[in-house]
């Protein structure tokens, strides 16, 4: 069935999430064969600084991650979750139920990866 659909799709969306540090963007990297830094977008297509984001701790969970090597896919970046982090958990469930409402196809999460990083 989703093959069905797949070519609908321009751009796949991967929230990914695991604890903070445990070396997420790493292994995008990894997957998007490249040892370049992602390049970040706001909700509105604007580019957001990485050096800002670095230096403040700025997180967002809308913000979309986007490797140049490989543009189809946009990944979204939880906070990690760290034992008692329910406020994060609470921000990520919410950003899935709003996406999985969408009618546009583009805008869903379609798929989530979790893992346990290095």
């Amino acid at each position: 069935k989703a093959r069905e659909h797949i070519d609908r799709i321009k751009r796949f969306r991967i929230l990914v999430m695991g604890r903070a540090n445990a070396g997420k963007t790493t292994i995008l990297q990894r997957v998007c064969n490249t040892t370049d830094e992602p390049e970040i977008f706001n909700g509105e297509g604007g580019k957001v600084c990485m050096v800002e984001c670095v230096q403040r701790g700025y997180h967002n969970i809308e913000d979309e991650l986007v490797f140049k090597s490989n543009e189809r896919f946009v990944f979204h970046d939880s906070c990690g979750f760290e034992a008692g982090s329910e406020g994060e958990f609470d921000v990520m469930k919410e950003v899935v139920m709003d996406r999985a409402k969408t009618t546009k196809l583009d805008k869903r999460i379609h798929a989530i990866w979790y893992g346990h990083y290095v």
